[in-house]
């Protein structure tokens, strides 16, 4: 076999492995797109990493703020530039795929089926990351979920934070 063929095979071979792996779905990883247009179930998953020790700790009032906080990602997202909302809907579709999932992450497995061991490593090797690329991956996720879970007043007084009186 000579070495051009080789490694044209080798590339097809390649090419047809990413875009099965792309296709197929398992059953216990599907999301209904029209239920999750805001990303909500990918959030979810990134809230109690990012938000560690500042969410409560009594289960129903947890559920609550994170209910709350996805509420605000929500309504924040469409405040975003236009520019803003196209670069973070590509990188949270790339979140969701597997084949994004392994150029951003190095594996294929869906960050639904990760602990949240891993997902800190993830976030990590992110913000430690030499491409500016994923560093600002890592920022804009942590301040978009930062600033809509402190942008509600039932955590201000967490901060010792009160709202001005304008009058008073």
């Amino acid at each position: 076999m000579k070495r051009r063929t080789f490694l044209a095979t080798a590339l097809v071979g390649t090419g047809a492995l990413a875009l099965g792996v792309t296709l197929y779905r398992p059953p216990y990883v599907r999301v209904n797109k029209a239920l999750d247009r805001h990303h909500r179930l990918l959030f979810s998953l990134l809230l109690p990493v990012v938000l560690d020790g500042a969410l409560p700790q009594t289960e129903s009032l947890r559920i609550a703020a994170q209910n709350r906080t996805l509420d605000a990602i929500s309504d924040t997202m469409v405040l975003l530039p236009l520019d803003a909302q196209a670069e973070l809907e590509q990188l949270l579709n790339l979140l969701e795929s597997r084949l994004g999932m392994l150029l951003l992450t190095g594996s294929m497995t869906p960050l639904l089926l990760r602990s949240p061991a891993q997902l800190i490593v993830m976030l990590e090797s992110w913000r430690h990351s030499y491409l500016d690329m994923m560093v600002i991956a890592y920022q804009g996720l942590r301040e978009l979920i930062m600033a809509s879970y402190y942008a509600c007043p039932e955590h201000w007084p967490r901060l010792h934070y009160q709202k001005p009186a304008l009058f008073g």
